[in-house]
């Protein structure tokens, strides 16, 4: 077994943290559970059903360089829970992979934490897109956002 095919088979370790999205979906296999982007920046999903899917993420830890939420930060956000929102979302065992993310900023946020909420804008057999609205702790918007994936036929990890 090469290092690259140890180091993904950590999928199955017991002491591997766990991510954002296996707290909504906890029979999600994760490749790589040490390196997840999503536990980095401290994105918690508090609510997931098919219809509509919460998370909250910090701004502290998250910045760029004058002290604003980093606009990708509010990308990553969105892709996780999007993404999530796509793989519950799906028809049989086909699995969500992203095909495009739009973001618009309307508005820095500065401290404490961002909410969003994920909700289906059109989920098909092969194609499904979801919008992201990202708002600061007092309710204002600061992104929305727009996720499409594509559906493939699932394949057993090699």
């Amino acid at each position: 077994m090469s290092g690259d095919e140890a180091e993904r088979s950590s999928t199955h370790r017991p002491d591997a943290p766990r991510t954002p999205e296996q707290e909504a979906i906890p029979e999600l296999q994760v490749a790589y559970p040490d390196e997840q982007l999503a536990v980095r920046m401290g994105i918690e999903i508090t609510e997931w059903v098919p219809e509509r899917l919460v998370a909250t993420m910090p701004v502290a830890g998250n910045r760029q360089p004058f002290g604003l939420l980093h606009g990708g930060a509010n990308g990553v956000l969105a892709e996780t829970l999007g993404s999530t929102g796509a793989y519950l979302n799906r028809i049989g065992d086909r699995r969500p992979v992203g095909l495009e993310l739009s973001c618009t900023h309307h508005r820095s946020a500065t401290s404490g934490k961002v909410t969003a909420v994920c909700t289906p804008l059109s989920v098909g057999r092969t194609v499904g897109t979801f919008e992201i609205v990202i708002s600061d702790d007092e309710g204002r918007r600061v992104c929305t956002a727009k996720l499409t994936c594509l559906y493939r036929a699932s394949t057993p990890p090699t």
